[in-house]
This record gives C-alpha cells, sequence and structure tokens, in this order.
C-alpha cells in the first residue's frame, strides 16, 4: 500500500467551496471508480488557514494512474469542477508525494 499525500492551498476565502465540493460531489465521485480517501484534515495552526490536506491510499501506482485519469476525465467530475468555480478559481496550488508506510508504522 502507498499513500498520496495532497495539498490544496486555496485562494483567500475559497477553502469552504473547496470542503463543500469535496463533500456535495468529488467523493461520490471518487466511490463510483474506487478511489478509497485515508483522511482529510484542515490546518488548526500552522502555516495557512486555507489549506485542505488529506491522503489517498493506493494498491499500487499503477493503480493510481487508471483510477485517477478516469476520475479526473469524468464528464460528471468535469462539470462540477467548472460549476464549483463559475465565480472564478478555488485552489492557488496544488502539491502531491507518494509515501510508503515504515515497518513500525501504525498505518500499513
Amino acid at each position: 500500500m502507498i499513500y498520496e499525500l495532497r495539498i490544496y492551498d486555496c485562494l483567500p476565502g475559497q477553502l469552504p467551496a473547496l470542503l463543500k465540493r469535496f463533500n456535495d460531489h468529488t467523493l461520490a465521485l471518487w466511490d463510483k471508480h474506487g478511489i478509497r480517501q485515508a483522511g482529510f484534515f484542515t490546518t488548526v495552526v500552522g502555516e495557512s488557514s486555507n489549506r485542505l490536506t488529506y491522503f489517498v491510499a493506493w494498491e499500487s501506482l499503477a493503480e493510481r494512474e487508471v483510477k485517477w485519469k478516469a476520475f479526473t476525465t469524468d464528464p460528471a467530475w468535469l462539470k462540477v469542477r467548472d460549476e464549483s468555480e463559475r465565480d472564478g478559481p478555488i485552489l492557488a496550488n496544488i502539491s502531491s508525494q507518494f509515501l510508503a508506510p515504515t515497518a513500525f508504522s501504525s498505518v500499513k
């Protein structure tokens, strides 16, 4: 199992719109495509209060490639994304890292 750490830095005031998009639409589309989330977090104390950090669990990078492409090209996702950004962009930056748990990690 590998974990993808994704960090979304929102434009000022746009975090609520991003959270709404995930809650109302994105997670259902992930279920449709077999994408397994492993936790979502907002910043309580730290460098940015406009940040969403989350983990996605993958069996392999090959699985990620197939499922992420299917999700990002799904017409339903494209419609939701476009509608949620009708009044302007939500995100300033996205970063991603792929992580492997250590032998002593409680997460496997």
